[in-house]
């Protein structure tokens, strides 16, 4: 039988930044596969993260996902990162730039690369959609106040959200209507009866934080997740195969 296990390792990226990478499984084949870069929503990679970049890997790509908290941790690294994804620049713009570089190094990745974000990471998967990628992936990320500008030869787009997320209200149709301006190629869905962090396996943030986030509404819904992922892989594969 051929192995379906998808190889996940912790790697070191550069010097200062540690990373996540997932290989597709044996059953796959020999490769070279595209590539994808993704970002970590604001709980840093934990196990909610890991099983993300596993379960991408296992449609064919090869994952890396940069530890944007590299340098010291959440507590001393998360505000820098936010000052970064408002301004659009930074050390974790460069992080993620280097975490590119070494996909694209490889020799089992094909020169096409997606990128792919939740929560946090969304909001970056979306700046960094006309920055060199072939096709970018936000989940429930923020939307930039020029985003317009953010637009301007952007990769095509896919983006999924809840309606039921108050941090996003209207985030999705406002997407929707820029890309379509745009005659960027896109697909955006917005989930009914669905919060933020959705597409998690399981609760995120941890007994503490995870407690408010479902006060909040910001839990699993496996059946919009399941839908959420079909989507992606049917549009990566369409973008980057």
């Amino acid at each position: 039988m051929t192995p379906t296990t998808v190889d996940l390792q912790d790697i070191q990226i550069t010097p200062e930044l540690r990373g996540v990478i997932a290989t597709p499984p044996a059953s796959a084949g020999p490769g070279p596969f595209p590539a994808v870069v993704m970002v970590h929503e604001v709980f840093g990679i934990d196990a909610a993260m890991r099983a993300q970049i596993t379960r991408l890997a296992q449609a064919g790509y090869v994952v890396l996902m940069p530890d944007l908290f590299s340098r010291g941790g959440a507590r001393k690294c998360l505000t820098a990162t936010f000052k970064a994804l408002t301004a659009g620049k930074g050390q974790a713009f460069d992080d993620v730039e280097s975490a590119k570089a070494n996909l694209l190094a490889r020799t089992d990745t094909t020169n096409k690369i997606g990128v792919i974000g939740f929560c946090m990471g969304g909001g970056f998967a979306l700046l960094l959609a006309n920055r060199g990628y072939d096709a970018s992936a936000v989940n429930y990320g923020m939307m930039p106040k020029d985003l317009d500008a953010v637009l301007e030869g952007a990769c095509p787009i896919i983006g999924s959200f809840g309606a039921k997320d108050k941090q996003l209200t209207g985030a999705a149709t406002k997407l929707e209507l820029a890309l379509t301006k745009k005659k960027i190629a896109h697909d955006i869905k917005e989930y009914p009866n669905t919060g933020h962090a959705f597409m998690n396996p399981h609760q995120a943030g941890g007994p503490v934080f995870g407690t408010l986030l479902r006060i909040t509404g910001a839990k699993p819904n496996p059946d919009a997740a399941a839908d959420a992922w079909s989507r992606i892989e049917k549009f990566f594969a369409e973008h980057l195969g």
